[in-house]
């Protein structure tokens, strides 16, 4: 039998494509099913269907309300296996032909063969330095190049004394065509009519949505940000949202870009003597390490991880967040970060660890919650993005298997690591009375909180212990539970 590749929205790039018959579904239910950002919204939209168009008429390309209208019936499906247990379920309940998952450096199989001879709890940094033994990327021989796995310590950097940014040119940006004016209508016109909710700014397109693109944002960023990308991965400025940044995070998911492609692209610019080591060093963790760590413990992890609450957080998400109005947030850190989501629907890791994860972690809202809040606000959030980082690595829900510790700070972090405490009404270094900055007092309060559960941490025995040296501590504790607003 011949058969046609189904192939969904996180499998658009050539690297899923082997020359045969192609099936694509845009299913409206899809974008129903919560609120969504309207970038992200557009950018799948715009993604599925300019990969339409490029496969012509080797493409069964429909528009329907859900994929049931299309597969139902069908014998003749085969499938890259899907990247959510959800499609997974259901490409095996139609009886589709699933070969192996794409997409990665690492595979399912060899993952699963170091996660089997493990010793001990699984740690990252013991994956990433097996994968770049078994890969050789970044390896002279058995030595890691430049004599250590990870400079992360090199990578930390404040932003520049007074910058206003970092003076990088802009980064190249997509030029929208007539099927991103099809989707902007369409997306107005179901909006409209009610049969999905939208929030976030219509903003022209920022993200490749196709292949071509994609490679033209790659050279882009190799050429004018990844020098600075190590130094100030970690650093903040206000009035710059993309710092040293790759923005290759949403073409990735969407399967438009190779990443072992990628990771070799940025190795090379070493190897010619175009990029510092710790800058490329940094991509090759994010990417081949990082990226591909919370793929298989998404895997490994389960399903039911995503509902893990083991600190008891059970506050709902405030208003602001929902519907990203950042104008009525006080405090400058968190108004600026919901504020670059509002616009972009993307902010870097440190905004989504440090700012939006240690405000939901100090204030105990629902870990599931803010996993869905993160997978629909943000463009490249998926299903299997965002379980690692928010359950596990923001919140701690999971009581420390993806991370030993909480990642809760006070404002001294935000002040030293960003610009935002110098425009903020709140002082950093206050934690009570009307100017006590809510980070500050909030990191206080959380510690309060959660003091019996982190009781037998380790690395948490020195903030523990300042926190019962807190002369003020019920009075901080007692203001945080009476704050009102953000």
């Amino acid at each position: 039998m011949t058969r046609t590749r189904w192939i969904f929205a996180g499998q658009l790039g050539g690297q899923f494509d082997d020359g045969g018959r192609m099936l694509l579904i845009e299913a409206r239910s899809v974008f129903a099913r919560a609120p969504m950002h309207r970038a992200k919204a557009h950018l799948l939209l715009s993604a599925m269907r300019h990969r339409a168009a490029e496969l012509g008429d080797r493409v069964e390309f429909h528009r329907v309300e859900r994929y049931a209208d299309v597969v139902t019936g069908r014998t003749d499906l085969e499938v890259i296996d899907p990247t959510s247990y959800a499609a997974r379920r259901y490409v095996r309940r139609i009886g589709a032909e699933v070969l192996p998952s794409r997409g990665f450096v690492t595979s399912e199989d060899d993952f699963a063969t170091w996660w089997a001879g493990r010793k001990g709890r699984p740690i990252m940094e013991d994956f990433y330095r097996a994968m770049r033994v078994r890969t050789g990327i970044l390896m002279e021989g058995a030595a890691p190049v430049g004599g250590q796995y990870n400079f992360d310590h090199d990578n930390r950097q404040p932003p520049p004394k007074n910058a206003v940014s970092l003076g990088l040119p802009d980064p190249w940006w997509p030029t929208e065509d007539d099927i991103d004016a099809e989707v902007r209508e369409d997306l107005d016109r179901w909006s409209a009519e009610g049969s999905i909710r939208l929030v976030g700014a219509d903003g022209p397109r920022r993200f490749a949505a196709t292949q071509r693109e994609a490679e033209r944002a790659l050279a882009d960023f190799i050429e004018t940000r990844l020098g600075d990308f190590g130094p100030y991965e970690d650093a903040i400025l206000t009035n710059d949202w993309t710092m040293s940044h790759s923005l290759l995070s949403a073409p990735l998911n969407l399967g438009l870009l190779d990443p072992r492609a990628v990771v070799d692209r940025v190795v090379t610019e070493h190897t010619n003597g175009n990029a510092p080591l710790a800058s490329v060093e940094g991509v090759v963790r994010q990417i081949a390490g990082w990226r591909d760590w919370v793929w298989h413990l998404y895997w490994q992890l389960g399903e039911s991880f995503v509902e893990k609450n083991e600190l008891h957080a059970t506050s709902a998400i405030p208003k602001q967040l929902t519907e990203l109005d950042a104008d009525t947030i006080d405090a400058n850190c968190l108004s600026k970060t919901v504020g670059d989501v509002h616009d972009h629907g993307w902010a870097h890791h440190i905004q989504r660890l440090m700012v939006l994860g240690n405000w939901a972690l100090q204030r105990g809202w629902e870990p599931r919650a803010m996993n869905d809040w993160f997978v629909n606000m943000f463009v490249d959030g998926t299903p299997w993005v965002m379980p690692a980082n928010v359950v596990g690595m923001s919140l701690h829900a999971d009581g420390g298997i993806v991370a030993t510790k909480p990642y809760a700070a006070g404002g001294a972090y935000i002040n030293r690591m960003s610009d935002y405490c110098g425009g903020c009404r709140f002082n950093p270094k206050v934690r009570l009375g009307p100017d006590a900055c809510p980070v500050t007092a909030g990191y206080w309060a959380f510690l309060d909180r959660v003091e019996p559960k982190l009781r037998g941490n380790h690395r948490m025995a020195q903030p523990l212990a300042g926190l019962r040296r807190l002369a003020d501590r019920e009075a901080v504790v007692e203001q945080e539970r009476h704050r009102d607003g953000l």
